[in-house]
Protein backbone atom coordinates (compact mmCIF):
# COMPACT_ATOMS: atom_id res chain seq x y z
CA UNK A 1 0.00 0.00 0.00
CA UNK A 2 1.03 3.34 -0.87
CA UNK A 3 2.18 5.79 1.88
CA UNK A 4 0.31 9.56 2.42
CA UNK A 5 2.55 12.06 1.58
CA UNK A 6 0.94 15.17 2.75
CA UNK A 7 -2.23 16.92 3.45
CA UNK A 8 -4.48 17.69 0.30
CA UNK A 9 -6.68 20.67 1.88
CA UNK A 10 -8.37 21.40 5.75
CA UNK A 11 -11.49 21.99 5.72
CA UNK A 12 -13.02 24.62 7.96
CA UNK A 13 -16.59 25.01 9.49
CA UNK A 14 -17.14 29.25 9.83
CA UNK A 15 -20.49 30.80 10.89
CA UNK A 16 -20.07 33.40 7.88
CA UNK A 17 -17.32 32.88 5.21
CA UNK A 18 -17.92 36.82 3.79
CA UNK A 19 -16.77 37.88 7.06
CA UNK A 20 -13.87 34.62 7.18
CA UNK A 21 -12.68 34.54 3.77
CA UNK A 22 -11.23 38.45 4.19
CA UNK A 23 -9.56 37.29 7.50
CA UNK A 24 -7.66 34.30 6.28
CA UNK A 25 -6.69 36.05 2.73
CA UNK A 26 -5.21 39.47 4.76
CA UNK A 27 -3.67 37.49 7.84
CA UNK A 28 -2.70 34.12 6.60
CA UNK A 29 -1.66 35.40 2.98
CA UNK A 30 -4.15 32.94 1.05
CA UNK A 31 -5.59 33.68 -2.34
CA UNK A 32 -9.35 33.00 -3.18
CA UNK A 33 -9.21 30.22 -6.04
CA UNK A 34 -13.05 29.28 -5.76
CA UNK A 35 -16.34 29.49 -4.43
CA UNK A 36 -19.51 27.42 -4.61
CA UNK A 37 -22.58 28.09 -3.38
CA UNK A 38 -25.72 25.50 -3.37
CA UNK A 39 -28.98 27.15 -3.26
CA UNK A 40 -30.93 24.13 -2.62
CA UNK A 41 -28.69 23.05 0.68
CA UNK A 42 -27.53 26.69 1.69
CA UNK A 43 -23.96 25.46 2.15
CA UNK A 44 -21.30 27.99 1.19
CA UNK A 45 -17.57 26.85 0.28
CA UNK A 46 -14.27 28.86 -0.39
CA UNK A 47 -11.12 27.18 -1.45
CA UNK A 48 -8.34 29.02 -0.53
CA UNK A 49 -4.88 28.38 -1.64
CA UNK A 50 -1.41 29.02 0.04
CA UNK A 51 1.37 30.88 -1.54
CA UNK A 52 2.88 28.35 -3.82
CA UNK A 53 0.15 26.02 -3.76
CA UNK A 54 1.91 24.42 -0.46
CA UNK A 55 -1.72 23.33 1.02
CA UNK A 56 -5.52 24.79 0.43
CA UNK A 57 -7.95 25.79 3.11
CA UNK A 58 -11.99 25.02 2.44
CA UNK A 59 -14.37 27.79 4.57
CA UNK A 60 -17.34 25.89 4.70
CA UNK A 61 -20.38 27.73 6.04
CA UNK A 62 -23.35 25.41 6.59
CA UNK A 63 -27.30 27.02 7.14
CA UNK A 64 -27.23 25.82 10.33
CA UNK A 65 -23.90 27.10 11.69
CA UNK A 66 -26.12 28.31 14.46
CA UNK A 67 -23.73 26.53 17.37
CA UNK A 68 -21.93 28.14 20.38
CA UNK A 69 -17.94 29.50 19.85
CA UNK A 70 -15.52 27.08 18.95
CA UNK A 71 -13.88 25.06 21.72
CA UNK A 72 -10.97 22.77 21.13
CA UNK A 73 -12.32 20.67 24.37
CA UNK A 74 -15.04 19.19 22.06
CA UNK A 75 -14.36 15.87 19.86
CA UNK A 76 -13.29 17.33 16.54
CA UNK A 77 -10.65 19.64 15.56
CA UNK A 78 -8.45 20.76 18.17
CA UNK A 79 -6.35 23.11 16.91
CA UNK A 80 -4.38 23.77 12.69
CA UNK A 81 -0.89 24.50 13.09
CA UNK A 82 1.05 25.47 10.08
CA UNK A 83 5.14 26.14 9.62
CA UNK A 84 7.51 28.66 8.69
CA UNK A 85 11.28 27.52 7.95
CA UNK A 86 13.20 29.70 10.36
CA UNK A 87 12.95 30.84 13.98
CA UNK A 88 13.54 34.41 12.59
CA UNK A 89 10.13 34.22 9.96
CA UNK A 90 8.43 32.95 13.04
CA UNK A 91 9.56 36.48 14.94
CA UNK A 92 7.86 37.85 11.68
CA UNK A 93 4.68 36.51 12.07
CA UNK A 94 4.25 38.19 15.47
CA UNK A 95 4.74 41.52 13.63
CA UNK A 96 2.26 40.42 10.93
CA UNK A 97 -0.41 39.35 13.65
CA UNK A 98 0.55 42.82 15.70
CA UNK A 99 0.13 44.52 12.53
CA UNK A 100 -3.71 42.82 11.79
CA UNK A 101 -4.54 43.74 15.50
CA UNK A 102 -4.76 39.94 15.61
CA UNK A 103 -4.43 38.89 19.36
CA UNK A 104 -1.83 36.38 19.86
CA UNK A 105 0.61 34.75 22.29
CA UNK A 106 4.53 35.58 21.63
CA UNK A 107 6.46 32.77 20.00
CA UNK A 108 7.53 30.25 23.14
CA UNK A 109 9.16 26.80 23.23
CA UNK A 110 7.17 24.28 22.48
CA UNK A 111 6.97 21.43 25.87
CA UNK A 112 5.78 19.21 22.96
CA UNK A 113 8.05 19.27 20.57
CA UNK A 114 11.84 19.96 22.07
CA UNK A 115 13.29 22.73 19.62
CA UNK A 116 10.78 24.60 17.98
CA UNK A 117 8.70 27.22 18.93
CA UNK A 118 4.97 28.09 18.54
CA UNK A 119 2.87 31.66 18.24
CA UNK A 120 -0.94 31.09 18.55
CA UNK A 121 -3.94 32.88 17.43
CA UNK A 122 -7.43 32.31 17.16
CA UNK A 123 -9.54 33.58 13.61
CA UNK A 124 -13.09 34.90 13.66
CA UNK A 125 -14.86 32.09 14.74
CA UNK A 126 -12.14 30.98 17.91
CA UNK A 127 -10.71 28.06 15.70
CA UNK A 128 -6.92 27.73 17.38
CA UNK A 129 -4.41 28.52 15.06
CA UNK A 130 -0.76 28.35 15.31
CA UNK A 131 2.43 28.81 13.32
CA UNK A 132 5.57 26.89 14.20
CA UNK A 133 9.27 26.38 13.62
CA UNK A 134 12.70 25.08 15.01
CA UNK A 135 14.16 27.40 17.27
CA UNK A 136 17.77 26.48 16.33
CA UNK A 137 16.94 27.69 12.81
Amino acid sequence: MSKLTGVHHLALTVTDVDRSVPWYERVLDLRETGRREDPETGLRKVLLQAPGDAFSVVLLQHPDTERGPFDERRTGLDHVAFTVPTFGELKQWEQRLADYGVEYSPAKRSRTLPGSAVIVFRDPDGIQLEVWADIES
